[in-house]
């Protein structure tokens, strides 16, 4: 298991390695395996990419994001403006269901609102709104629901981690109760961790999942 030294150094050049993150404006500590960033930014896209840079380092356990947009002089928009740019935005995109989400916008943060069959919709959501100009952050609340049982995402779910190369399924197990999904067994590597949980949350209906799989360092 790496020491917080090491993946404090290992998350700062990772920092650096991604284009998209001013990383000398950017500080990261780390106890016990969770990192928190802080520092400032000039757009949300930016606070968004340092955080998902640190959840790509092995032996991270989760990111706290205390980073701050600051908006540039003539970056700011109105509320209504942003809300309207969302709305078209959303129309635009053909990931997302048309006439299913509800869009509020508070002091540059958006909040979305509604429901979807799929994990995908509501991620597809976000990232339409999460690169508008103005934006300063987003709360996605999109209710993930399906027609279908939980025994037959139960089977999706397993059927999707054999196929998987980066996966030994043999040591996962699966539980569904209603659209939440709860993994158990142990991977080799956070990365495969990461993968499992994401191969779950493409499977139709789940709104939750509780990773309790361990890393055998």
């Amino acid at each position: 298991m790496k020491k917080d030294s090491e993946l404090q150094h290992d998350v700062l050049a990772e920092l650096e390695w991604e284009p998209m993150v001013p990383a000398a404006k950017i500080g990261v500590s780390v106890q016990n395996g969770t990192v928190t960033l802080n520092g400032t930014v000039k757009l949300f896209p930016e606070k968004w990419a340092a955080e998902q840079a640190a959840l790509r380092i092995d032996g991270v356990k989760a990111v706290v994001n205390e980073i701050e947009v600051r908006l540039l002089p003539g970056g700011e928009r109105n509320d209504p403006d942003i809300a309207r740019s969302a709305v078209n935005a959303l129309a635009w995109n053909t990931s997302v269901p048309q006439d299913r989400i509800k869009v509020e916008v508070e002091k540059g943060w958006v909040t979305l609102k509604g429901t979807v069959e799929w994990r995908y919709q509501k991620d597809a959501a976000e990232n339409v709104v999460r690169h508008l100009a103005g934006v300063r952050g987003v709360n996605n609340v999109i209710v993930v629901k399906s027609l279908k049982t939980s025994t037959e995402v139960k089977e999706q779910i397993e059927n999707a981690l054999k196929r998987r190369a980066e996966v030994d399924a043999q040591r996962i197990t699966v539980e569904t109760i209603g659209d939440n999904v709860i993994l158990r067994g142990s991977v080799r590597s956070f990365a495969e961790r990461r993968e499992v949980e994401r191969a779950v949350w493409s499977a139709p209906g789940v709104s939750l999942v509780e990773n309790h799989i361990t890393i055998d360092y």
